[in-house]
């Protein structure tokens, strides 16, 4: 895959285009990028993604700005694997804002991007004060210019609707099955290993600790969590654990949130790599403890509630491989 920053002046060839944030790739974002490869492959032209780094409210209005579900690397990775020819990265700053509706079509999408085919979504707006829809998009995609233009509807599962606000909204009610559902995978949160205040090494139970960019996470609380990463081989490793995501009230105050995983029958020094942590059940919120001493026993009861979800999880699978048989 491709990614781009900036329009180079050679002559573009045409591209088959979809725009949007596209934070945590969810199934509607997949139900897309599948209708755009299918469109590239019938026009034979490479097919595109028009994103934006930061996100528009961040900008414009930070303070309303929800949480993301996926940074700008964890969004590539994914879209990377959607096996994408071209990730289009515009930068979302004040002079970006005030590019009229009329301009960014004609300019961006016509001039630049020589978009060949769009899809959008229904409801997608844009230009300064979100002053552009479908309507105006029709008026340069109609013929004789040979470019075809598609409005895609909402991706429900049941009767819910799938969005980026839906699986907040799962994520901030604990709901790590529905958002897993509208995600097609666990919620999980990556980054670097690194040095930490080893106090849990001292009480028995050694952690990775991950740095967080977000210093408001979607989640709190303790987690059941499968960690995966690439080692220095480059074979990608899966381990079991649980894991620690909040502020750590019983020994530090006034502190930033952090991801602590404690991995199962692990004991290797894997500072500097980079995990991915998935979030797969949540076993009690966080809490302030009286001693070390019953922390130490807490502890000890996630570790033994988690290895005991993942025995009941293998007995289910294997319950399920054997009706196969």
């Amino acid at each position: 895959m491709r990614i781009t920053r900036r329009i180079l002046s050679v002559k573009k060839e045409p591209v088959a285009l979809t725009i949007g944030n596209f934070d945590g790739v969810h199934l509607g974002h997949q139900a897309m990028i599948a209708r755009l490869k299918r469109a590239a492959r019938r026009l034979e032209i490479a097919s595109c993604i028009m994103t934006f780094e930061p996100h528009p409210r961040e900008l414009l209005a930070p303070d309303q700005a929800p949480a993301r579900l996926t940074n700008l690397r964890e969004k590539l990775e994914l879209l990377t694997r959607l096996d994408v020819d071209r990730v289009q990265i515009y930068r979302f700053n004040h002079a970006f804002a005030k590019i009229s509706a009329e301009s960014f079509i004609a300019d961006i999408l016509l001039r630049e991007m020589n978009v060949r085919w769009l899809l959008i979504g229904e409801d997608f707006r844009f230009g300064a004060r979100r002053t552009g829809n479908t309507a105006l998009l029709q008026k340069f995609f109609a013929e004789p210019n040979q470019r075809e233009l598609e409005v895609m509807a909402p991706v429900t599962l049941g009767e819910q609707r799938v969005s980026s606000t839906a699986i907040r909204h799962a994520l901030a009610a604990d709901n790590l099955v529905l958002a897993a559902e509208l995600l097609g995978r666990p919620f999980s949160i990556s980054g670097r290993v690194v040095h930490g205040l080893k106090l849990g090494k001292k009480l028995g139970f050694p952690t990775a600790n991950i740095q967080l960019k977000d210093h408001s996470p979607l989640l709190n609380g303790i987690f059941v969590v499968e960690a995966n990463w690439r080692d220095t081989a480059g074979l990608t490793r899966r381990v079991r654990g649980v894991a620690s995501l909040g502020v750590r009230p019983t020994v530090l105050e006034n502190a930033r949130p952090v991801l602590e995983v404690h991995l199962f029958h692990f004991n290797e020094a894997i500072y500097g790599q980079r995990l991915q942590v998935e979030f797969l059940h949540k076993l009690r919120d966080e809490e302030k403890f009286t001693d070390v001493e019953t922390l130490v026993k807490q502890i000890e009861r996630d570790v033994a509630h988690a290895q005991a979800y993942f025995s009941q999880m293998d007995s289910s699978t294997h319950a399920l491989a054997c009706l196969d048989c």
